[in-house]
């Protein structure tokens, strides 16, 4: 079957078309599948839930608003800036710790760096196992080790067979064919710790990420998803009932057409979600001016 083609309309004039690659998994297998499934790309920080499990497996002292912020690309809001520095202060550790640099367009502070959170639950990795943490970021550092094992275990892909670089914010980030993400995340809450991250993330998908994105969406707007968007377009999520697991990119990088593609993933999996099914297109005054809709599948 071919990609998911979304089409970007304003008064009836087609502006862009994205194709978007899709699959989703259940129970080991493929049962959805739009696109090229075998697709590889780096996770990115869709890989943050799986990062986690290292950190919720040493330690029992966590809240569920330290794991939501450990899993979460912050948006820089109040409370998502007080729950990285709650995670900070159990580690323990401090802002200078952190080794994921100044983030462009937002306040000259480490906290403010949308992976913060994700750091901040390295750093305190790294006080539970009695790891250095200095240079918990390179590839050498057990931490990162940790993360390479916890992803072969999801994926069940041998490490050497994962291809890695550097993400955004310093720390190694992993690739996949998407459907052994989808297959990652659909086993991610039978997995020792990983039920814990999900449950936190649907507890708290405000800490996750923001209003707007895909992935609060989701998991406001259903029962058992949990979820999480990763940069260039990808979005990952499973359930905590089905076994199920689902990974859609968007072949440009392009994040805004990932709504329209998950609700026409869902409808095929018979879970629709119609809220996404047409995205607004507005103006910096707050007008709906287009939309954004799913045009084909075939």
């Amino acid at each position: 079957m071919e990609p998911i083609v979304v089409e970007v309309v304003r008064n009836g004039v087609v502006e862009a078309r994205h194709r978007v690659h899709a699959v989703a998994v259940r129970d080991g297998a493929v049962v959805v599948e739009m696109g090229d499934a075998t697709l590889s790309c780096f996770m990115r920080s869709s890989s943050k839930p799986l990062q986690a499990l290292p950190l919720v497996r040493a330690r029992d002292d966590l809240t569920t608003e330290d794991i939501a912020i450990a899993c979460a690309s912050h948006r820089a809001t109040p409370e998502q800036i007080r729950a990285v520095e709650a995670l900070l202060a159990r580690a323990p550790a401090g802002e200078d710790d952190l080794e994921c640099g100044l983030q462009e367009g937002r306040p000259p502070r480490k906290l403010f760096h949308n992976c913060a959170g994700k750091h901040a639950g390295m750093l305190a990795l790294c006080r539970a196992r009695d790891w250095p943490t200095r240079d918990y970021r390179l590839a050498e550092h057990p931490v990162q080790q940790a993360a390479t094992a916890a992803h072969s275990e999801a994926a069940e892909v041998a490490a050497d067979e994962m291809p890695t670089a550097t993400d955004g914010c310093g720390v190694v980030t992993f690739a996949l064919p998407l459907e052994r993400m989808a297959y990652a995340f659909a086993r991610l809450p039978a997995l020792d710790g990983g039920r814990d991250i999900a449950d936190a993330m649907r507890a708290h998908p405000h800490l996750v990420g923001g209003p707007d994105g895909v992935d609060e969406r989701l998991m406001r707007e259903s029962h058992t998803w949990f979820a999480k968007g990763g940069a260039e377009g990808l979005l990952c999520a499973g359930t905590t009932t089905t076994n199920t697991g689902i990974a859609l990119k968007a072949e440009d990088g392009a994040s805004r057409p990932l709504g329209p593609a998950l609700a026409r993933l869902l409808e095929a999996l018979g879970s629709p979600l119609s809220d996404m099914s047409v995205s607004p297109l507005t103006n910096s005054r707050g007008e709906v001016v287009g939309e954004m809709r799913v045009v084909t599948t075939s």
